[in-house]
């Protein structure tokens, strides 16, 4: 399957991103660290805020398809750079679940799914991606 995102660039270092088919659209603005006003997601903010955002669905497919909840599980995302040539080095990734008291086959599900995330598997050679994770004990 195919989508369609139209951007613009809007001046001052900014762009303005449509998913056509749903008009869903996201602002980007340089960082600071790169000519930017930083008031907002820099694309590669949403590079790493788009594996996170894989990481958790993926997840959430296979807490469907084993009938358990991981509902308010979060990621937290520190995108490390690197220079010449300037790009994403590594995300440090750290994994919180709720208190749901998981079993071990349950972690294991989520542990193993998360190799199953399309912008993981794409970056897999090119961007170091150190995880932890976090089941919150009841």
């Amino acid at each position: 399957m195919s989508e369609v995102i139209k951007t613009v660039y809007l001046g001052n270092l900014r762009t303005e991103a449509e998913h056509v088919r749903s008009k869903s659209k996201l602002l980007t603005d340089a960082p600071l660290d790169n000519h930017g006003k930083g008031e907002g997601f820099s694309p590669t903010d949403l590079f790493a805020a788009s594996y996170a955002s894989c990481a958790l669905t993926i997840i959430g497919i296979a807490a469907q398809t084993h009938n358990f909840n991981i509902d308010g599980a979060t990621v937290q995302t520190t995108k490390i750079m690197a220079e010449n040539p300037r790009r994403i080095a590594e995300f440090v990734v750290e994994f919180t679940f709720p208190n749901n008291n998981y079993t071990q086959k349950e972690r294991s599900i989520i542990e193993n799914s998360i190799q199953n995330c399309p912008i993981g598997n794409t970056i897999a050679n090119v961007v170091k991606i150190t995880k932890t994770m976090n089941y919150e004990k009841s």
